[in-house]
């Protein structure tokens, strides 16, 4: 999902860095200077450009943009919120990570802007819901990319399906078609939790859930069991590994190859495909995963970043309305359209109508959903007693039995 560096060695972008890199402006002017930390390639350096161009020629601000590796970048955004007053004025964060930062009580409360000013009601799921910890909006959502299917059209249409299944019941029976045809209908490598979490959502099932205060795995409810089953059914009619996630071996390179019908991951995927085997460049397709019913696709796993004000911003004020710029309309249009990102409201997913695989990742991020919101969420994917859980049923094992093992696992971590 990310995309690119931008050249300047000290990771400093303002209007006359990109230019140039050269010394940061303003030397003897009033101005404030606002400081943001971005994730590395979240952004092309022509959009920052734009941005900063436009914001400060409307502002009496100066931009100072600090790109931030993701590996380690938890414990730096922590001793940012909770040192003194002179870190940065917005961060951008993983969706998923809002809650750990929060849990420090180093957070501004957002929600008032979010209500006022941001739309919030039309937000996606996926990204407002781990920004919300009690009721209060710590993270405002920036962008979301999101699982779908991506296809072969030629085996598709050499197999006889015309157009890609609207159900679950139809996405069964199409791959199975596909098969009998000599291809291999669908790869879905075992450990693919991701994609079992939207199967476990649209059961009804949780991962985990908040009783009174205290985490509680859920694998082993009925809904979840169900998604399992789903999953278990949907991987037989493939070739996949039963005991590897689908960077194991990669499945873009294994798509590559020419003779998979489908893979399920965000568009990025394809990207990687093409690289590998040029030829497929006009033969992919891409539809939402499917739902157990017509018009309503399957719940997916949401990720993507939401912007935070730490409580000792310099320059708060200010970096909200950065905030307000970013998250608002028109940035968001320019910034799905640049990266292929899906913005940050349902109401805005018509600006990605002409990019087909933007298009149905925003019909289905319209139904995302996020990890659950505990601080300790982290622990449990560190650890992730998911993966060997999803081996051990489709191995012929007990699902109740391995599922509330897993569970209790899962609890373990949360309550650490």
């Amino acid at each position: 999902m990310k995309n690119r560096l931008l050249a300047c060695p000290l990771v400093v972008v303002t209007a006359v860095a990109l230019g140039g890199c050269g010394l940061l402006p303003g030397g003897g002017s009033d101005s404030r200077t606002v400081s943001v930390w971005l994730m590395k390639d979240s952004v092309t350096d022509e959009f920052l450009e734009r941005f900063t161009d436009e914001y400060e020629a409307e502002h009496d601000v100066e931009l100072k943009f600090t790109f931030q590796e993701w590996t380690g970048i938890g414990a730096k955004v922590t001793a940012a919120i909770e040192g003194t007053a002179d870190g940065p004025d917005v961060i951008e964060v993983g969706n998923t990570q809002v809650a750990q930062y929060a849990d420090t009580d180093k957070l501004y409360d957002l929600t008032l802007e979010s209500v006022r000013d941001l739309g919030s009601k039309d937000w996606l799921p996926g990204l407002a819901q781990p920004g919300s910890i009690d009721g209060r909006q710590y993270g405002i959502p920036w962008y979301a990319a999101n699982r779908v299917v991506i296809y072969n059209k030629d085996l598709f249409e050499r197999a006889g399906v015309d157009e890609p299944p609207a159900t679950r019941k139809e996405w069964i029976e199409d791959t199975r078609k596909i098969n009998r045809s000599g291809s291999q209908g669908i790869y879905l490598a075992g450990q693919d939790w991701y994609t079992l979490a939207g199967f476990i959502w649209d059961e009804g099932g949780e991962l985990a859930v908040d009783r009174g205060g205290a985490w509680t795995g859920t694998l082993d409810s009925p809904e979840a069991l169900r998604g399992m089953a789903f999953y278990k059914e949907l991987q037989a009619l493939g070739n996949g590994p039963r005991d590897a996630d689908e960077e194991t071996p990669p499945q873009s390179g294994v798509f590559a190859k020419g003779d998979v019908a489908q893979i399920i991951g965000t568009p990025g995927v394809a990207a990687a495909i093409v690289k590998q085997n040029p030829g497929l460049q006009d033969k992919l397709g891409f539809f939402p995963i499917p739902g157990k019913a017509a018009g309503k696709p399957c719940a997916v796993f949401t990720g993507g970043s939401d912007l935070i004000v730490p409580a000792n911003a310099p320059q708060r004020a200010a970096a909200i309305d950065v905030v307000k710029a970013l998250a608002g309309e028109k940035w968001q249009t320019d910034l799905a359209r640049t990266m292929n990102y899906v913005p940050n409201k349902t109401t805005l997913a018509g600006v990605v109508e002409g990019q087909e695989a933007t298009r149905v990742m925003a019909v289905g991020a319209a139904r995302g959903r996020a990890t659950p919101n505990s601080p300790q969420w982290a622990a449990v994917e560190a650890a992730n007693p998911i993966k060997p859980y999803m081996t051990a049923v489709l191995q012929g094992e007990d699902p109740a039995r391995a599922a509330k093992e897993a569970s209790e696992a899962i609890s373990g971590s949360l309550a650490e």
